[in-house]
């Protein structure tokens, strides 16, 4: 059943790819690859049944490849960073939840536009579950719109916040066997399917009740160290995986430089002796006061949140000074008033994630279907309930809450008519073209050119494809 799949594929694609007996794929249109080619592509990708999803994924990736679009890690530039060879800048790594192929169609075109870079695609851990995203998944989407969008080049993409369950750590026994198996999984997944970035997030685990703040951090920078030597053991030859640790649990309190020496040296030392001489870690998360998705009032507005500039600062100067790395990297940020996001490459902050205003943008877009915002609504209210803290208007309670409708309605929001999501895009396009200038990264997409030179990564093709292509007649 899986290579009728991927036979019905490869005959709709006729004359515009062909795959050999031996998986190998010949681009004979390249110029169709801006077109609605990769639309279709892809959404087979996503959508696609037993066989033609698996098949598509695959295609894109090394179609991506042909034209010059490879997965890369950011390490080479972080460390030139951590050296003072670079800098005036803060990486912005952007989380798209729902409608991620127009989103990355619109940073991608914002990307080109300014000449911009370097710029980061990333997901969470949490996010891949409510919004129905895998690592391949979310991988291909992001290859698929950089493919549309005529870009060419290393393309970074991130595991963000593939964060520990502290209660299930906390647990002990099996239940902490099965968070860290799980996490371990999902790392290997995530390397597999391109995620040359990963940002492991164990800052769940820091204990403010223990004596002397080494211990506070211990769980947090032993478990670091164990999933940062697995991604050693699994990163693809010529691939040095950027990976990010966290000290600060967003939300919590301001972080400081005696908790970041304590997680660095104990990271260190329990990197050696259980990997010996790799690499480390190339930037740390803090925390400066935010909250993740910015807290709702009851008017409907946002909160002012007042970052800790100052915190940002100093850290990242110890991270660089004394470490190395790139320097602080700051989230919850995307609901920050626009005059604040110039701040960061002031500060020294080496990167910024954001998310949540993206999602805003979209689905109160007044081209967003209002009848099918009303059915995710719906779906929030019904199966999200126990998100509604007492004394939440409705208001504050969608606006947390309605991420969650992403992954249920994913199929109905990729199916918004053209005109629509081509408006929704030009309105994103402003906005990372705006968080791209002040953030200081437009116009420097030579200087990651220059320091990353991202690696010709090959996977065999499905056995899906194989055996369809097997089964084709002579000369298709």
């Amino acid at each position: 059943m899986g290579d009728a799949g991927a036979r019905a594929l490869l005959r709709a694609f006729e004359g515009i790819f062909t795959v050999s007996p031996a998986g190998e794929v010949a681009l004979l249109r390249p110029e169709a690859l801006q077109g609605e080619a990769t639309d279709r592509l892809v959404k087979s990708a996503v959508f696609g049944g037993p066989g033609e999803a698996e098949a598509a994924r695959w295609l894109v990736r090394d179609l991506a490849r042909i034209r010059g679009i490879l997965p890369a890690s950011i390490q080479p530039l972080y460390e030139a960073m951590g050296r003072g060879e670079a800098g005036g800048f803060t990486t912005p790594a952007l989380n798209l939840r729902g409608l991620a192929y127009d989103m990355a169609r619109a940073a991608i075109r914002a990307l080109l536009n300014l000449e911009a870079g370097p710029v980061v695609f990333e997901l969470a851990r949490s996010e891949m579950r409510y919004a129905s995203q895998t690592p391949e998944e979310y991988a291909t989407v992001v290859l698929a719109a950089a493919m549309r969008e005529g870009y060419q080049g290393p393309l970074f993409i991130q595991g963000d916040h593939f964060q520990v369950n502290a209660k299930k750590f906390r647990a002990g026994n099996e239940a902490r066997e099965g968070e860290i198996g799980a996490l371990r999984a999902l790392v290997s997944d995530a390397v597999r399917a391109g995620f040359y970035n990963i940002d492991i997030d164990a800052s769940t685990l820091v204990a403010l009740e223990r004596g002397g703040v080494r211990e506070q951090q211990r769980d947090n920078f032993e478990t670091q160290a164990g999933l940062t030597a697995l991604v050693r053991r699994l990163q693809p030859p010529g691939v040095v995986v950027s990976v990010g640790g966290e000290i600060g649990e967003v939300g919590g309190r301001n972080s400081t430089p005696e908790e970041l020496r304590a997680f660095m040296d104990g990271l260190g030392q329990e990197l050696q002796r259980r990997a010996g001489a790799v690499p480390g870690i190339s930037k740390v998360s803090i925390q400066t006061g935010t909250t993740h998705g910015g807290v709702p009032l009851p008017d409907g507005t946002v909160a002012r949140v007042d970052i800790d500039f100052a915190c940002l600062r100093t850290l990242s100067d110890v991270a660089r000074r004394e470490y190395g790395l790139a320097g602080a990297v700051q989230h919850g940020a995307s609901t920050l008033p626009a005059e604040a996001f110039g701040e960061f490459p002031k500060h020294g902050a080496a990167e910024v994630h954001l998310a949540t205003e993206f999602q805003n943008i979209a689905l109160d877009h007044p081209e967003f279907p209002r009848d099918l915002r009303a059915a995710m609504y719906a779906w929030v209210a019904s199966r999200c309930a126990e998100e509604r803290k007492a004394g939440m208007t409705d208001g504050q309670f969608f606006y947390k809450a309605r991420k969650n409708a992403w992954g249920p309605f994913k199929a109905e929001s990729w199916g918004l008519p053209e005109a629509a999501r081509a408006a929704i895009r030009t309105t994103l396009r402003t906005k990372f073209e705006s968080l791209f200038r002040q953030l200081g990264v437009a116009g420097r997409r030579p200087l990651a050119a220059r320091f990353v030179r991202p690696a010709e990564v090959r996977t065999p093709p499905p056995a899906a494809l194989v055996t369809a292509r097997a089964g084709a007649g002579p000369g298709s």
